[in-house]
């Protein structure tokens, strides 16, 4: 594992690697607006990709560099994102463009701009919580490249459900939040749950070659 810095426009991003031995393709993954790299999903795919040749690299977004607690504009979250690209795909091999809720709607918006290979979405936000007549399904209807959501079931931000047909592919963890925690009393563990998440990720990643 290794952490570079970046100055993006933005302001300095932070990288931290978790290479494979034999990389065919990178996954760079950003946090939510609500939280960073600790998440438990985005420390899930760190540990367990590498092995299935796909390096991790887990992007701090300048203002979480910087210590805010708040997140900027999407417009500057792009701008952050669009300055630590050419580090990322500097490796070799094709990049995924991938993120947790606001970090997925940056790679969505992005992707195609950028070279993305495909798109990752964990928990991506369809619109605000008690708010569905705000849909943000434009952006990920509109990422261009092969695309991965991962989506709690009981997720305020948007359940599986309620997401439009499209040409991506929605994977549902059961009983689970936008953070894909599980209920104690659910009959599914969060163990159980953070694997469904990493087993889908390894199967398409398989898929893209």
């Amino acid at each position: 594992m290794t952490t570079e810095i970046i100055a993006t426009d933005a302001g300095d991003a932070r990288v931290t690697w978790h290479p494979a031995r034999r990389p065919r393709l990178v996954l760079a993954v950003s946090h939510g607006a609500g939280g960073g790299i600790e998440a438990r999903d985005l420390r899930a795919l760190a540990a367990v990709l590498p092995a299935h040749g796909v390096s991790v690299a887990l992007v701090e977004q300048p203002w979480r560099v910087a210590g805010k607690k708040v997140a900027p504009a999407p417009k500057t979250l792009d701008t952050g994102w669009r300055g630590l690209w050419p580090a990322l795909a500097a490796h070799g091999p094709p990049v995924i463009a991938g993120g947790r809720s606001a970090g997925a709607r940056v790679a969505c918006r992005t992707a195609v701009e950028l070279g993305a290979h495909a798109v990752l979405a964990l928990s991506f936000p369809l619109h605000p919580p008690g708010r569905p007549e705000r849909s943000r399904a434009a952006e990920l209807l509109g990422a261009g490249v092969p695309t991965l959501v991962v989506q709690g079931a009981d997720d305020p931000f948007g359940r599986p459900g309620e997401f439009p047909a499209g040409d991506f592919e929605l994977v549902e963890v059961a009983y689970a939040d936008h953070g894909l925690a599980v209920p104690r009393r659910a009959p599914l563990g969060q163990d159980e749950a953070v694997a469904l998440v990493t087993d889908a990720v390894v199967r398409w990643t398989a898929s893209l070659g």
